[in-house]
């Protein structure tokens, strides 16, 4: 079956399931939404979950951007503090030294687009999980779409899922129980090449509209 996805930043867990399971068409003819994950993750931290949010610069004297024409806003040091949470919140996760070099190039390099910065965290992501990275583009937007699954509504920040996820072993769990909704980046820190079983088994319970 073939879905409608947004390319979200380092996509969480209940999103990537989709990916691995449906034959992915990513959104790329949207409007930029605030409060979204097309710049924001969560992660796993000590006292709970951490919001990660990358700044973005908006045009002046327009009230909407497409998404594909967003640019990251380097002003800030949003790569150096990402990464800086990134490593405190997981160096004594099982897989976070594992992993370390093949993530840190995405908060040195810099990409000028949110998209195209967001796809590239898909594509290691997926790289690493040993599973191919979906290439296919929407070619116009649709308001509406009828004949594909529309998978759009994922990118929602704190959506509301229609099923639970299934606990796993995270960093801190013996302290704060397991947390939810979490990025892809949790999953491989905690479960490392176990990640794609995880979403494969996840995704046998997956339906879309």
């Amino acid at each position: 079956m073939e879905i409608v996805l947004h390319p979200a930043y380092f996509p969480n867990i209940y999103n990537f399931a989709h990916i691995l399971k449906y034959d992915v068409i990513w959104e790329v003819f949207d409007n930029f939404q605030k409060q979204t994950y097309r710049n924001r993750c969560y992660i796993a931290t000590d006292t709970g979950p951490l919001l990660l949010s990358i700044p973005v610069k908006h045009q002046k004297g327009q009230g909407r951007q497409l998404y594909r024409d967003t640019q990251i806003d380097y002003s800030f040091p949003w790569r150096r503090d990402h990464w800086r949470s990134l490593t405190t919140a997981y160096r004594s996760s099982p897989f976070f030294e594992f992993y370390e070099d093949d993530f840190l190039p995405l908060f040195t390099d810099s990409y000028t687009g949110l998209m195209e910065f967001n796809l590239a965290t898909i594509k290691l992501s997926c790289e690493l999980m040993n599973v191919d990275f979906p290439k296919r583009q929407t070619t116009s937007y649709r308001p509406v779409i009828d004949d594909l699954a529309d998978g759009r509504n994922l990118v929602v920040s704190k959506g509301n899922y229609p099923q639970e996820i299934p606990p796993y072993i995270q960093v801190f769990s013996d302290r704060l129980g397991f947390l939810p909704d979490l990025s892809i980046l949790d999953l491989l820190f905690n479960l490392g090449t176990e990640a794609s079983s995880y979403l494969k088994q996840l995704g046998e319970s997956l339906t879309v509209r």
